[in-house]
């Protein structure tokens, strides 16, 4: 019987933490999500760039160490 315990325990705490967490959520309105999503979006554009211009310094360096050998 306590192994049992011991396995439904955490599952019943895990169910009440995530019951609790669902109780506080609440759906954004439009001010807030049109914030985050301008924030993701920056996001993809930054590292976007962030990307091309790391691609675009290792194309030279990688033809000339392939082009040496």
């Amino acid at each position: 019987m306590d192994a049992v315990e011991s396995v439904v325990d955490p599952l019943r705490e895990f169910a009440k933490d995530s019951f609790r967490l669902v109780k506080r959520c609440h759906k954004p309105d439009r001010k807030e999500f049109s914030k985050v999503a301008v924030r993701t979006a920056i996001g993809f554009v930054v590292m976007g760039f962030v990307g091309f211009f790391v691609k675009l310094i290792f194309i030279p360096i990688n033809n000339i160490i392939v082009g040496s050998g």
